[in-house]
């Protein structure tokens, strides 16, 4: 019997994802058909919106004003990241998309995964980004990641081009991001995304977490290698903040020694 994949469902979840925030401008525009609105940053369905909680939370620290409409279109992407973790990262984030249909188009024509990251640096630095960008946007009393969040641009960006037929300068951030994963997968996800930092924070006592079976597994190592966060999964399993529930090390095991389990 084959095995199920996280990987095919992850990369179909991507793509649903992205096809929203990808052709809802089309339909805003020509159409008028406005159920839908937004990204990923602050998206309406209907009338229920839901906001990012970093561009949420940035907007109170600078508005120093608590806005009811507000908290209530965090509340449920909060409670997504404590229930799930970081979820939204490895699920519907649009970097994630593009990152993965570049590993395979890489996989077709190398015939294999990459695995390689040409250069690292601790992973504490990705609570430093939060820090510094909540800082800045303290300090000069306006929404940093707001203008310049990798995920919003993606969908910004289509916007502009629908609505005012050019791109934003803005929008150079994205091919930085990609660029950088080039040599290092996930190298902004890794260490650079407040919104990734405060999710993984939001996240850190989630309820599904992936588990390691000590009896089962044979130290292969192929779960560490195939880890996009190079979080080496056969030593931390669930204890890794970090983790963003991606499976990619459930798939690679094949003596099924990792496995999500949903913790009471």
């Amino acid at each position: 019997m084959r095995r199920f994949k996280y990987e095919n469902l992850r990369f179909l979840s991507l793509f649903l994802a992205f096809l929203i925030i990808a052709v809802n401008p089309f339909l805003n525009y020509y159409f008028h058909f406005n159920f839908i609105q937004g990204w990923y940053q602050s998206i309406g369905i209907g009338k229920l919106w839901f906001v990012s909680p970093l561009e949420g939370l940035e907007a109170i620290l600078v508005s120093k004003t608590l806005y009811l409409p507000l908290l209530i279109a965090m509340l449920i992407p909060v409670l997504v990241a404590l229930f799930l973790g970081r979820v939204f990262c490895s699920w519907v984030c649009p970097i994630s998309f593009l990152s993965e249909l570049i590993d395979r188009i890489y996989r077709i024509f190398k015939g294999k995964k990459r695995t390689y990251d040409r250069f690292t640096v601790p992973k504490r630095v990705l609570w430093f980004s939060l820090i510094g960008e909540i800082l800045v946007a303290m300090v000069i009393a306006a929404p940093v990641f707001v203008f310049l969040s990798p995920p919003g641009l993606v969908g910004r960006e289509i916007m502009m081009m629908v609505f005012f037929k050019r791109f934003a300068p803005e929008g150079v951030v994205v091919f930085v991001v990609l660029a950088l994963h080039l040599f290092t997968r996930r190298f902004f996800c890794r260490y650079l995304c407040p919104l990734g930092a405060l999710l993984a924070f939001l996240g850190s006592k989630r309820r599904l977490v992936i588990e390691r079976n000590a009896s089962s597994c044979v130290n292969c190592g192929l779960c560490d290698k195939t880890c996009p966060l190079d979080l080496k999964p056969s030593q931390y399993g669930k204890a890794s903040v970090y983790c963003w529930n991606c499976g990619e090390c459930v798939d690679s095991c094949s003596k099924r020694a990792l496995y999500f389990r949903w913790r009471s």
